[in-house]
């Protein structure tokens, strides 16, 4: 569902700011996969999930997605492939614009645009379904202007939106990031489930270790723009935080020094 083939990408070239963000990087994901993503500041995280949203270009290397090279496509050609959610609550919603409202701009994305009457009935009554998912109540708000809604039901929302049209490639960067432990663990929770459900290949960038040995089935390790631990399968199930930092120092040969990643 995802190849990076020797993807390269350097910020600031030439200069004294010079910084090499993707090292010869290379990444195989199948479809179904649910990747978690973790490593420290300045890891290459950030930069390997613009590169494959078409944020800046590559300067070496391939992007294919489902069988498309994208390399080359603009981030909005991309879009079709793909449903993002952001650090950030605020982005990825229209804040003036009801709950119904958003919904229905996800559910038109990729498509051709008519004059016509907005959201029918039976959208409505769908949107509905959906959101009774999230737990939140939402359903009961339909024409609630997004921007009242708390930090973590804008980002359950948000998420809504990211799968509702079944991306071939769902990217979550750190979304669960800005909320406070107990709206995460929701949404969280309900990623998981959205996930399986509809079988999304997903890559979920996160700071914190336990959330990247629970959630998905394999798990990688970012350090100076290279993949250096890639762990699936039983190994995953079984991997204890311990575990996973006796794995970094033996990779790097250093120790892992973000507390935020540990203690997060």
């Amino acid at each position: 569902m995802l190849e990076m083939k020797n993807v390269t990408k350097i910020f600031n070239p030439g200069t004294v700011n010079e910084k090499l963000a993707l090292d010869n990087f290379s990444l195989t994901l199948e479809d179904g996969d649910f990747v978690t993503v973790i490593g420290g500041n300045g890891a290459g995280k950030s930069t390997m999930m613009n590169a494959i949203a078409g944020v800046w270009s590559i300067d070496a290397g391939q992007i294919i997605i489902d069988g498309t090279d994208v390399t080359k496509l603009s981030e909005h050609k991309r879009a079709r492939f793909l449903g993002r959610v952001f650090q950030d609550p605020m982005t990825g919603t229209a804040a003036s614009m009801g709950i119904e409202e958003n919904l229905a701009l996800a559910k038109r994305r990729g498509r051709s645009r008519f004059l016509k009457t907005g959201i029918s009935k039976k959208e409505r009554e769908e949107y509905k379904e959906k959101l009774k998912i999230l737990d939140l109540g939402l359903e009961n708000r339909l024409t609630t202007k997004v921007g009242l809604l708390s930090g973590g039901q804008r980002q359950a929302l948000t998420l809504l939106m990211a799968t509702l049209q079944k991306p071939r490639l769902l990217l979550l960067d750190e979304h669960t990031a800005a909320l406070d432990p107990k709206t995460a663990a929701k949404v969280l929770d309900t990623t998981e489930y959205i996930v399986t459900r509809d079988h999304l290949t997903t890559l979920m960038i996160t700071h914190n270790m336990r959330d990247a040995i629970t959630h998905g089935n394999r798990l990688i390790m970012l350090m100076d723009g290279k993949i250096i631990l890639d762990i699936r399968g039983e190994e995953k199930k079984k991997l204890t935080v311990e575990d996973l930092l006796h794995k970094f120092e033996a990779a790097s040969g250093e120790e892992f020094a973000n507390d935020k990643v540990i203690l997060g």
